[in-house]
């Protein structure tokens, strides 16, 4: 199984990028963060037509995570259960991939934050 991650900085802007990379490095699974739109806006169609599955957790103009995977997605998690956090930058999914089911995190650590913000 190939899992890659990608801190993409506006899916908006280099959806035709991911596209591209998706078609020469086909994965199994991808984890984007920065997506900085809603998931109104997320590609659900373009990336199905790619054959991949996605499930969001959008924001507008900033953070935003997502799952994409050539298997089928349940059991999504946005954000850390019990905590209240209005930032986008959790999600969690179960992947039921050939070989059994895979549960996958994607995370969005923040860099140049002042300390406890």
């Amino acid at each position: 199984m190939q899992l890659a991650t990608w801190n993409i900085n506006s899916l908006t802007v280099r959806l035709p990028q991911v596209l591209d990379w998706l078609a020469a490095n086909p994965v199994d699974a991808l984890g984007l963060q920065e997506l900085k739109l809603v998931d109104e806006k997320f590609p659900y169609d373009a990336l199905k037509e790619a054959g991949y599955h996605g499930v969001s957790f959008g924001q507008k103009t900033y953070n935003g995570v997502a799952i994409l995977s050539r298997s089928p997605i349940r059991d999504v998690v946005r954000n850390i259960p019990g905590h209240s956090d209005e930032q986008s930058r959790v999600i969690a999914a179960t992947l039921d991939t050939p070989q059994g089911p895979l549960r996958l995190v994607n995370c969005y650590f923040v860099n140049g934050q002042e300390p406890g913000s």
